[in-house]
């Protein structure tokens, strides 16, 4: 177990035991701990992950790092415990249970770690096809993985992108420019048609194709194998294509055994209040997990980093005695060649929607019963406060929305 400890600012600290105790080493686990800060400065924080590296940004790792080149490696962590004083960090632990009546938690070895309050961001367990264990098959997840991925592209290495999300579509848009051969297989007709009007779905699906990526779009990836060094594909139409390495991109599931396990109440996810506390007054959740009640969207689950930033942060300032509530509404956006595009709300192409013209770009507005639930914008900078006050206040016309939403640059 690997410990990377700050100084100790309170004698009184134990390694068996935290004032503050964090689940989860990602992007929410760091903003809860410097939100703690700006509430205590000296209460002993203790993060436990089960990742190999300390907490970093995320998004990083299939954006800039592929597609920027004054972007490195170097700039990829985020420098928690030097950051936040009195912070212990144990890496490649995992915790096997939460003993709540204790006040304490259980770790894979046997040892357990106490708490006075405690925060579960565990994140998102990736999505799995069929196939054998081998480094050349990555579940794209953590910063490992990265690296994985990086020694393994470049000199026209074959890589089998699997999943049209956010993951994989940005790592084949990343590896296409760093001389890699990418097959791209996802189950749209067009890329990104479930989410886009189909103008722009043909749009972005165009990006890709004039990039070099080969598209198998409208199939689904069931299994792999691995024959003379060569991975195989199976997909659902009985055909099979072949490759050097398979990068699975097919999203998440929110890791929430720990909560469900413990008797905390899980929905769609680890259900907290307006200050994203569980149902045990001791308890905490944030990012992936937390099933919440956003003031724009109702009560949610949302898998994006604007949401583990700021989530994370007011669960810290919370558990360390704030009581302002968790009143953000986040977005999630993506970048992949020329195409920027930022989001908040349902982004669904099977529901009505209205396309209004602005600048160089386009603002899309999702309707459910003439009112929007769900706004894009494409190809524009806007002002997303703007884009949260027309879905938390929309006209009654739907054609009142054109013109409400600009372009900032």
């Amino acid at each position: 177990m690997t410990n990377y400890t700050t100084e100790k600012l309170n004698p009184q600290v134990s390694a068996n035991h935290y004032d503050y105790l964090i689940i989860g080493g990602g992007m929410a686990a760091d903003t809860a701990a410097r939100g703690i800060r700006e509430q205590d400065s000296f209460g002993s924080i203790g993060i436990i992950s089960a990742d190999t590296d300390q907490p970093y940004t995320r998004p990083a790792l299939t954006k800039k790092l592929w597609t920027d080149s004054t972007f490195t490696e170097d700039q990829v962590a985020l420098n928690t415990t030097k950051e936040t004083k009195n912070t212990t960090l144990r890496l490649n632990t995992t915790v096997s249970s939460i003993e709540r009546d204790q006040h304490r938690v259980k770790l894979e070895d046997g040892t357990s770690i106490g708490y006075k309050k405690l925060l579960l961001v565990t994140g998102g367990e990736p999505k799995r096809i069929d196939g054998p264990d081998d480094e050349h098959v990555i579940l794209f997840r953590e910063w490992s993985d990265y690296r994985r991925l990086r020694d393994f592209s470049g000199n026209n290495q074959h890589v089998l992108v699997v999943g049209g999300g956010y993951i994989g579509s940005e790592l084949a848009a990343g590896l296409i420019q760093n001389n890699t051969k990418v097959t791209l297989i996802y189950p749209d007709e067009v890329l990104g048609g479930s989410q886009f009007p189909t103008e722009l779905a043909k749009e972005y699906e165009r990006s890709f194709r004039e990039a070099g990526v080969e598209l198998l779009n409208g199939r689904r990836a069931d299994s792999y194998t691995k024959e003379n060094g060569k991975f195989i594909l199976q997909l659902n139409d009985g055909s099979t294509v072949e490759g050097d390495t398979i990068v699975i991109g097919l999203g998440v599931s929110p890791r929430i055994s720990l909560a469900e396990n413990s008797g905390l109440k899980v929905e769609d996810g680890v259900y907290v209040d307006e200050q994203l506390r569980t149902t045990d007054p001791a308890i905490w959740a944030a990012g992936d997990i937390a099933y919440y009640p956003d003031k724009i969207l109702g009560r949610t689950r949302i898998e994006h980093v604007d949401h583990a930033r700021k989530s994370g942060k007011a669960a810290g300032k919370a558990m360390a005695g704030s009581t302002e509530p968790y009143a953000y509404t986040p977005y999630f956006y993506s970048v992949v060649f020329s195409i920027s595009w930022k989001a908040i709300g349902t982004l669904d192409s099977s529901l009505p929607t209205l396309i209004d013209e602005v600048g160089n770009g386009k603002v899309v507005y999702y309707l459910e019963d003439n009112l929007p639930v769900g706004i894009l914008t494409w190809n524009i900078e806007p002002d997303l406060d703007a884009v949260r006050s027309v879905l938390s206040n929309p006209p009654i016309d739907p054609q009142s929305l054109r013109g409400l939403i600009q372009d900032k640059q």
